[in-house]
Order: structure tokens, then C-alpha cells, then sequence
């Protein structure tokens, strides 16, 4: 008959009096290291809905939708963590710094793949020429914020921070052909380009 070697017999009678080695986490929530990377989280007041947490995006779970349309249009930030893997390049590159972080929340199962998704919206500005985007509202108000008194030799930087202070109102109309005054409004490169070359 073959014994039990006495380092096996010592880790047997170990484990009957200690139990076992391993975390008790269905009963008791297992509490992650410090640096741990979890699930994204985007933070609405930090958040200027510049994209650059999608540009990034390794996976591509981060969609951008621009809702023109709407009476007051929008930017929506979607991010969808069931593809996501926490890798973390979109809490390096939020310009913020505050806009998405990696939380430590790792229990995510869930039965609707629908339930999996963050999000935060944004106003949008819009050129006031073509109509078309020109970027977030808080995002233009960050850069002439960040740009200081620099945003003044930018009529689109300026205007955005009047608009923040209250000391203006963008009024979004459509016109067909640019002049030399329209060179003092929100305008998309675009229409900026053709208005610097006609006048």
C-alpha cells in the first residue's frame, strides 16, 4: 500500500481548518486591486463630446451619432461594453480627462445584449451657412476656455465663448451665398474657406 507523502497530508489538514484558498464571491463581493480596469464609464458634466474617445476606439464600440435633425440637434455617444475590453485607450485620450474612466465594475452579465450600452449626448453646433456639424457645444467652449484670450483670433472660437458667457445667441440660419460679413459667424471649414477666398 502506497502513503501519502507528508507535504500532501500537511496541505490536507491545511485546508480543513482554513478552507479553501479561493475567493468566496458568489456569497462575498470580491473587492478588485486599486488599478484594476472595468467597465468605461462616461461622466455627462465632464464629457465635451469631442469623439476622441471613438477616434481611439481599438474595438469600435464607441459609435458616434449626429441627430441634425432635431429641433435641438444632438451628438450621442454610445458605448457598447459587451464588445468592450477595457483596454483603456479612450480614458487616455479624453482631452478632459474626465469625460470616460474605467470604472472597477467586472460583474456585467446580463440577458439583454440591448441593456449593455452607456451613453451621453451633447449639443450640437451647426454651421450657420450649409448646416452642417461644426462640433459639440461644450466641446467649442472647452477650446476657447483652453485657447484663452488666443480664442479671439477665431470668430468660431469667440462666438462659442460669448455664447457659454451669455453675451450671444447663435442664430442658425441658412443662406446660399456667403459675404463678407457672414466672415463673423459659426462656420464650418468649409464655408470658412470659400468666405476667406471671396472676400
Amino acid at each position: 500500500m502506497r502513503y501519502p507523502k507528508l507535504r500532501e497530508l500537511k496541505e490536507a489538514i491545511l485546508a480543513l481548518i482554513k478552507g479553501p484558498y479561493t475567493t468566496k464571491f458568489p456569497f462575498k463581493p470580491h473587492v478588485p486591486e486599486k488599478r484594476f480596469r472595468g467597465k468605461p464609464e462616461y461622466f455627462k458634466d465632464g464629457c465635451v463630446g469631442c469623439k476622441a474617445c471613438a477616434e481611439v476606439c481599438t474595438t469600435g464600440c464607441i459609435e458616434v451619432k449626429d441627430m441634425t435633425d432635431l429641433e435641438i440637434p444632438l451628438r450621442r455617444l454610445e458605448l457598447r461594453y459587451d464588445s468592450c475590453i477595457f483596454c483603456g485607450q479612450c480614458q487616455a485620450a479624453c482631452i478632459t480627462q474626465e469625460g470616460i474612466k474605467l470604472s472597477n465594475k467586472f460583474d456585467l452579465a446580463i440577458f439583454d445584449r440591448s441593456q449593455a450600452i452607456e451613453a451621453v449626448e451633447k449639443e450640437l453646433v451647426l454651421c450657420e451657412s450649409c448646416g452642417s456639424t461644426v462640433g459639440a457645444k461644450d466641446h467649442l467652449a472647452w477650446v476657447a476656455k483652453k485657447l484663452g484670450p488666443l480664442a479671439y483670433s477665431n470668430p468660431t472660437s469667440y462666438l462659442s465663448a460669448l455664447k457659454e458667457l451669455k453675451l450671444a445667441y447663435l442664430d442658425i440660419k441658412k443662406q446660399e451665398d456667403l459675404t463678407r460679413q457672414d466672415r463673423i459667424k459659426i462656420l464650418c471649414p468649409k464655408c470658412r474657406r470659400e468666405v476667406t477666398l471671396k472676400t
